[in-house]
């Protein structure tokens, strides 16, 4: 896509997908590189994923654990997801993110250039839909591996038709949402990660303002997320909230869970099950599952963590885990 930030590009008036491929089944190539694209995290940048996600911890605006001012842990993986964008047309993809798993290994620095780098690995069809798989990775200016992705998604299809399909199962345990609620809340580790402890959760609303700038309408992409006409083309009754985003929002509540830890060692797997309409409360919420011990000594907390409608119907489900010191 070509860059409307630049005021050449902007005035030669051109359509910025000219020349990029109909994001269709049938257009996938496989193997398919993305990238390098190269990019810098600024201030603005960080600013306006604060906004999307109303995450404003400190870490993101003054110093941080690590010395040095730092991005929020889901501030690249949006930017990862949609690296096919450089080859297919952005606004012509009406497709559903399905599966998300992320590996962090470092915190970006605020100021860093950093390199993105992506492949569609793997393509399948299940009932009656087309399937791709993306493998990508963020590096910092210094080499260090940053985050890594594997994202699962339906390439074009009728989201009204097929939002609500998935379930909390798969090849993890099933997601219940379910917890004692006799036990108290946990904010943080240092509150006790044994089996059973409920994270303490968070509360959020994601607008159409949110949902339209994460899904990239300062870049001119309009989609299901940003765009009430071609929501509705797409059989939904207003834009719906983007997977990754809902993923976003589980991020913020693992960083304040872990800590520092969250973002060198943390690991998640999200499933997208319901559609998530723009406006509507959400409850993202988790739960510790087990504490594990490696053959090095490690302790590991897994969890279960999910996103709640207003209904009460879970729309993300997902599994995680991160070493803890205890």
């Amino acid at each position: 896509m070509r860059d409307l930030t630049d005021p050449a590009a902007r005035a030669e008036g051109v359509d910025p997908e000219a020349g990029l491929k109909e994001p269709i089944f049938e257009n996938l190539e496989i193997p398919e590189d993305f990238g390098p694209v190269t990019i810098v995290v600024d201030d603005h940048k960080v600013k306006r994923f604060a906004f999307t996600q109303d995450d404003y911890r400190s870490w993101h605006f003054g110093d941080s654990p690590f010395g040095h001012r730092i991005g929020q842990a889901g501030l690249l993986t949006n930017d990862l997801v949609q690296l096919f964008t450089t080859k297919y047309a952005a606004s012509r993809t009406v497709g559903l993110h399905t599966e998300e798993q992320l590996w962090f290994r470092s915190p970006v620095r605020v100021g860093e250039r950093v390199t993105l780098r992506g492949r569609y690995v793997e393509a399948y069809e299940r009932r009656g839909q087309g399937y791709v798989v993306m493998e990508a990775e963020a590096h910092g200016e210094d080499g260090r591996t940053l985050v890594r992705h594997r994202g699962v998604e339906i390439l074009r299809t009728v989201p009204g038709e097929v939002a609500g399909r998935g379930s909390g199962g798969g090849s993890g345990p099933r997601v219940t949402g379910e917890i004692d609620e006799s036990r108290p809340y946990a904010v943080t580790v240092a509150d006790g990660v044994e089996p059973g402890t409920p994270l303490r959760p968070l509360e959020k609303v994601i607008t159409q303002e949110q949902a339209s700038v994460f899904s990239r309408t300062g870049e001119y992409v309009r989609n299901i997320h940003s765009d009430l006409d071609i929501a509705r083309a797409a059989g939904l009754a207003i834009p719906i909230v983007q997977g990754q985003q809902q993923c976003c929002l589980i991020l913020d509540l693992l960083t304040g869970f872990f800590g520092p830890a969250w973002l060198t060692n943390g690991w998640i797997r999200c499933k997208f099950v319901q559609p998530v309409a723009v406006f509507e409360p959400l409850s993202v919420g988790g739960v510790v599952t087990a504490v594990t011990t490696g053959a090095d000594g490690r302790r590991t907390a897994e969890l279960e963590v999910w996103v709640r409608r207003a209904d009460r119907r879970l729309s993300t489900v997902g599994w995680a885990a991160c070493p803890v010191s205890l």
